[in-house]
This record gives C-alpha cells, sequence and structure tokens, in this order.
C-alpha cells in the first residue's frame, strides 16, 4: 500500500443520527448514491453499519450484512477528501475482524466494473470474481453490470 494513514480513526456503529453526516459523504462520493431511507431501513434491519471517524469528522462509513457463515459488505465509502490515504484498507480490516467474530465464513460484496479503485482494493484483500450480476446499477445511459466478488476469510 503506498498510501499513509493521515490519523487514526475511531470506528462507532452507526446510528441513526448519523444518517445526515452519512448521505451528505455518499452524495459527494458517486453519482447514484444510496437514499436516507437505504441508510434507515439498513439501521432497523440490524445490518453492521459503521462510522470511521477522526477527531469527530466522517472520514469513511460501510455497511455489511451478516447472515448465517456469510458476510456481504453492501456499502463501503471513504469521503473524497480522504481517499488514497489508506481508510478503505483500514475499514474492510475492521470489517473482517466483526465478520469473522460473527462466525462467517466468506465476504462477499458487488462492485461496479467502472470503479477500478475499489476492484484494486477488494483484489489487494484477496478477493476473487465469482460471478456478474447484469444491468445491476443504475448509470448516467441505462444500467451498469456489477461484478460479484469474494473471500474466504
Amino acid at each position: 500500500m503506498s498510501a499513509v494513514l493521515r490519523s487514526v480513526p475511531n470506528f462507532e456503529p452507526m446510528q441513526p443520527e448519523d444518517i445526515g453526516a452519512v448521505l451528505a459523504v455518499e452524495q459527494s462520493a458517486y453519482p447514484f448514491p444510496w437514499s436516507r431511507a437505504n441508510f434507515a431501513d439498513s439501521l432497523t434491519s440490524g445490518y453492521s453499519a459503521w462510522c470511521c471517524r477522526i477527531e469527530g469528522e466522517l472520514v469513511g462509513y460501510a455497511v455489511m450484512m451478516l447472515v448465517l457463515d456469510e458476510a456481504h459488505l453492501l456499502n463501503i465509502t471513504v469521503a473524497p477528501d480522504w481517499q488514497r490515504h489508506g481508510y478503505g484498507l483500514l475499514i474492510m480490516h475492521h470489517l473482517f475482524g466483526l465478520a469473522r467474530t460473527h462466525g462467517a465464513k466468506r465476504m462477499f460484496l458487488e462492485v461496479r466494473p467502472s470503479n477500478v479503485s475499489g476492484q484494486g482494493l477488494y483484489n489487494s484483500l484477496g478477493f476473487e470474481t465469482i460471478g456478474r450480476r447484469r444491468g445491476y446499477y443504475p448509470a448516467g445511459e441505462g444500467r451498469e453490470d456489477a461484478v460479484v466478488m469474494a473471500l474466504t476469510l
């Protein structure tokens, strides 16, 4: 990893009162962001949702669904000003630890083929491509496929 952490963050469970700040980062990071309802539903459903902060500033967050012996990464985002400093890697390692603690043996995720940096992160962590979901994501003109990846924990 060539990126260097600017500071060591704290991880805190995402709370309903965090959704406004999370949504602001989400909207700054993606052309097709999750909605407020997506985050609220994730919390209501009991998904493992985490905020990564440095001195109170939201650096990133993640939402993971844990079911039986599987973890499914639903959303991971690093705020644009904090990208390329190693925080995505740190968040992923935090999630790996949580998933293992809950008995997960594998982690799954979907990523856009156009998200080259995301795929690079996942590949560097040992994720392997196991499939493709046609037309999974909204895109500027129509839909974009999802690359399905998995990692044995």
